[in-house]
C-alpha cells in the first residue's frame, strides 16, 4: 500500500522545455495569424467560427481514428449545464478578435492587460476569495502599466480596441471562475470540456454572426469576384482568410489537446516566464511583420505589466510554500493561463 502514496516521478527537463516551447511558439502563431487576417477581412466573428468549427471538426476527425485517451460524447443535459460557459467563451473569444482588429499586435497585451486584476476582483466577488496586500499591490501595478499604454503610448489609439480589450479581460476572468463549474459537469474531464466548449461556440456563434451584420461581408467573402483579383505576389482576402482559419483552427486543437500534459508538467514559475518570453516575443514580431512603432510609453507599458505579472506569480508561490506567514484559513486562488481560459481548458482551483 506504500508504494500508492509515493511521489509522483517529475517530469523530465526535455519534456517540460517542449511543453514550453510548443505553447511559446503556438501562442506567438495564433495571434501573429489572427492579426494577418484581421487586417484584410470585414468578418472578424466569421473568421472565429471558421477556428471553433476547425477545432472541432479535428476532435471528430481524431475520435473517429481513436486517437483522443477518451472516446467523445454529445449530450443535451451535459449541454445544457455548459451554457454559461459557452456564452461567456463566445463573447470573450469575439470581444478578443476585435481587439486584435482594432489595436496594434504589439499593444495587444497591453489592452488585455486587466485581465489579472479583474481575475482577482471576480475571485473576491463569486468565490468569497480575500486577496492579501502583497496580491493588491501586485494588481496595482499591472493597472498602472496598462494606463501607461492607454495614456502615454505616444501614438494615435484606437480606444475602440481598448473597450474590447477592457470588456474581454473581464469576460475572461468572469470565465475563470466559471470553469471550475464547466468541469464538474464534464465529470472533470479538460478534454470533454475543451471538445463541448469548441462545438456548441460554434454552433451558438453561427446565428450571432448573421444578428452582427456580417452576412453580406461574408458572401462577398466567398463568392465575390473582386475578392480574387489581386496585385502580383499577394495573396487574395479569400486566400488569407482560409489559410489563417487553418493555421489557427489547427493550433487550437493541438493546444487543447498539449494543454493535458502542460497542467503536470509546468510550474507558475515556469509559466512566469514563459509569459514574459511571449510578451516580448509578440511586441518584436508586431514590429517586424506588421511594422508596429514601439513607443518609450508602450514599452514601458508592457515591462510594468510584465512585471506585476510576475510578482503576482512569486507572491503566490512564496504564500502557497509550507511554513508561509500567510494565514492558510483564508481562501486562495491560483492565475489561470491566458491561453487555457481562452480555451476553456484549465481547472480554476480554489483552496478552502
Amino acid at each position: 500500500m506504500a508504494h500508492q502514496n509515493a511521489p509522483a516521478k517529475p517530469a523530465s527537463k526535455s519534456l517540460v522545455m517542449g511543453v514550453v516551447a510548443f505553447y511559446l511558439v503556438a501562442a506567438l502563431a495564433r495571434v501573429c495569424s489572427n492579426k494577418w487576417v484581421l487586417n484584410t477581412t470585414a468578418t472578424p466573428l466569421f473568421f472565429l467560427w471558421a477556428q471553433l468549427a476547425i477545432a472541432a471538426g479535428l476532435f471528430m476527425v481524431s475520435d473517429a481514428l481513436r486517437l483522443l485517451p477518451d472516446r467523445l460524447t454529445l449530450d443535451l443535459e451535459t449541454s445544457k449545464g455548459l451554457i454559461p460557459m459557452v456564452g461567456l467563451n463566445v463573447f470573450g473569444l469575439s470581444f478578443s478578435n476585435y481587439t486584435l482588429k482594432y489595436v496594434d499586435a504589439s499593444f495587444y497585451q497591453v489592452a488585455r492587460g486587466m485581465v489579472l486584476p479583474f481575475t482577482v476582483l471576480m475571485s473576491f466577488f463569486f468565490l468569497h476569495s480575500r486577496p492579501s496586500l502583497n496580491i493588491l499591490l501586485c494588481c496595482g501595478v499591472v493597472t498602472l502599466g496598462f494606463f501607461i499604454g492607454v495614456f502615454l503610448d505616444g501614438t494615435p489609439l484606437s480606444m475602440v480596441g481598448v473597450s474590447f480589450g477592457v470588456a474581454s479581460s473581464a469576460i475572461t476572468a468572469v470565465h475563470s471562475v466559471v470553469i471550475k463549474q464547466s468541469l464538474n459537469v464534464v465529470g472533470g474531464s479538460a478534454l470533454a470540456l475543451s471538445w463541448y466548449t469548441n462545438l456548441l461556440s460554434a454552433i451558438v456563434l453561427a446565428p450571432l454572426l448573421i444578428l452582427a451584420g456580417e452576412g453580406m461581408d461574408v458572401m462577398k467573402l466567398l463568392f465575390g469576384v473582386n475578392e480574387l483579383v489581386t496585385e502580383p505576389g499577394t495573396m487574395s482576402p479569400l486566400a488569407t482568410f482560409m489559410w489563417g482559419s487553418a493555421i489557427t483552427g489547427v493550433l487550437g486543437f493541438l493546444m487543447s489537446i498539449a494543454s493535458l500534459m502542460s497542467i503536470k508538467v509546468t510550474s507558475p514559475i515556469t509559466h512566469m516566464v514563459s509569459s514574459a518570453v511571449r510578451g516580448v516575443a509578440a511586441s518584436l514580431l508586431g514590429v517586424w511583420l506588421f511594422h508596429d512603432i514601439i513607443t518609450t510609453g508602450r514599452a514601458s507599458s508592457i515591462a510594468i505589466i510584465l512585471l506585476g505579472s510576475g510578482l503576482y506569480t512569486w507572491v503566490k508561490h512564496q504564500e502557497s510554500s509550507p511554513g508561509s506567514s500567510t494565514p492558510s484559513k483564508r481562501p486562495s486562488y491560483e492565475r489561470v493561463r491566458m491561453e487555457d481560459v481562452e480555451a476553456g481548458e484549465k481547472d480554476f482551483k480554489t483552496k478552502e
